[in-house]
This record gives structure tokens, C-alpha cells and sequence, in this order.
């Protein structure tokens, strides 16, 4: 299923209608069309190349910072068509939050880290910050770790810790969709456990879409997830049912091995 309104207008939180997405001549994606539910997790999976993290960037126009990309098509989130005239983009990222491949605290304390994004958005109160950085930190599984440490510099922790970091960071500005674009792929298998454990507990809260170029991951992690091979939306539904009885022979040879 890839084109098909799988959920209801109240579950479905991203509606992709129709994408395309150039870099200059490359055209990376092919006229994709599908719904993420809200507070599920969203999978993407394919070869290297294959658009699943070109169009995660879409979805807070990251590759508006890319000169020569150009999108055709429609993405709404919550009803909005983020690529609509007048749309405010700093907003769209506070609403949409990216965890990346690698961890990348910033140069600053770990309260710092976690309060910088409510910082840029106007708040200024000690006690609210206090709060939000507690909050975001319990949220990420990593408050018992650091909460008697919070001056210490964020590029102290571990990998895996400054990886939750980067998640606390991230939902610090209660944004309602948290992409990861490939989270784990440089960390350890205990701390990549820790974070597949959260991104679990996460979807309780948030919208999660997750680039992972490690199927077993997907099978463990997401509710859904979309195949994606040579820009094309192969196939998307349940994730259960994709890695069981996929519809599309390209997914089935992909996901056992044939080829990817």
C-alpha cells in the first residue's frame, strides 16, 4: 500500500501527497504519497541513496538550506501544508524536532543543551527552564544519570548519553513530531538498546519518524514502515505485515537479503 489513506483525519498526524524533491537535475523523489498516524512510530528503510533521509529533511525543510532542491507537492502537518506561501519555518522546526546521525551536543553545559531551544523561544524564567530541563531529561531517560552534573559540559557524557542529550534537546521545545535520522548507527549495542527502549517509550508522547538503515531495528521499533528504493514509495503499511508478508517483490528481496 502506498498511496492509499490508510487512517482517519483525527489519527493521521503527516499527510504526503504527491512529493517530489530535486537536487538541480536529480529528482530524488518520485511523486510519494502516504500518512504517518499520529504517535506511532514511522520507519523508513532502503538501500543507501535511496531518498528515505531526503525525505525526512522535507519534513522541516532542512533542504531549504540545500541551494539547488526543489520541492513539488504537498506535506501537511496537522492540516498545514508546511511548504505553503507565508508558513513560518522557525515555527515548523520548534513543532518538528531532528535528532541526527551522530550526537552533537553543543559546546556548552548539559542544562544549557536542553535549555537553549526554550531559550530561543522567549523564555526566560529560571524556574520554567529548570522545569523544562528536568522534564526533558526524565524524558529521555537520562536525568538519574546527570542530574548532579548539569554544569558539566555536554561533550563529557558518553556517546550514548550525549545521544539521549540531543533527544532531551530536541522535545525541550514540546515539538509534536521528533525525526531520527539514523540515531543509533554510531553508537554501542547497550547504549543503541537504551535508545530503541526510548524511542518506545517516546511515541506515547510524540510523533516519531526514524530513518534506520538496520532492519532489524525497524521490526523492533516502528508500527509502520515505508520501503523506499530509487526515490520510489514502494510500499508502506503495519510493520508486521511488511516484514512478514510484503506485497511488492522489491520489498521481499530487499528485506531478505537479495539485494540493498
Amino acid at each position: 500500500m502506498t498511496g492509499a489513506q490508510m487512517f482517519s483525519n483525527e489519527d493521521r498526524q503527516v499527510e504526503t501527497k504527491d512529493l517530489n524533491l530535486y537536487y538541480g537535475k536529480d529528482h530524488v523523489l518520485k511523486s510519494v504519497t502516504f500518512d504517518i498516524r499520529r504517535r506511532s512510530v514511522a520507519a523508513f528503510i532502503g538501500p543507501s541513496g535511496c531518498g528515505k533521509s531526503s525525505y525526512l529533511r522535507c519534513l522541516n525543510r532542512m533542504n531549504d538550506f540545500i541551494p539547488t532542491a526543489r520541492v513539488k507537492g504537498h506535506i501537511l502537518i496537522d492540516g498545514v501544508d508546511i511548504y505553503a506561501h507565508g508558513v513560518d519555518v522557525i515555527e515548523l522546526r520548534r513543532k518538528v524536532g531532528m535528532v541526527f546521525q551522530k550526537p552533537n551536543p553543543f559546546p556548552m553545559s548539559i542544562y544549557d543543551n536542553v535549555a537553549y531551544g526554550p531559550r530561543i523561544f522567549g523564555v526566560k524564567d529560571r524556574g520554567q527552564l529548570d522545569h523544562t530541563v528536568r522534564s526533558s531529561l526524565e524524558g529521555a531517560a537520562l536525568w538519574e544519570e546527570v542530574k548532579d552534573k548539569l554544569n558539566s559540559p555536554g561533550t563529557g557524557l558518553s556517546g550514548g548519553q550525549q545521544q539521549r542529550l540531543c533527544i532531551a534537546r530536541a522535545i525541550a521545545t514540546e515539538p509534536e513530531v521528533l525525526l531520527m535520522d539514523e540515531p543509533t548507527s554510531a553508537l554501542d549495542p547497550l547504549s543503541t538498546a537504551r535508545i530503541e527502549e526510548l524511542i518506545r517509550e517516546l511515541k506515547s508522547r510524540y510523533t516519531v519518524a526514524i530513518v534506520t538503515h538496520n532492519m532489524q531495528q525497524a521490526a523492533r521499533v516502528s508500527d509502520y514502515t515505508a520501503f523506499f528504493l530509487l526515490g520510489d514509495l514502494v510500499e508502506y503499511g503495519p510493520t508486521a505485515q511488511i516484514f512478514t508478508t510484503p506485497k511488492d517483490k522489491r520489498t521481499e528481496d530487499y528485506i531478505t537479503g537479495r539485494f540493498g
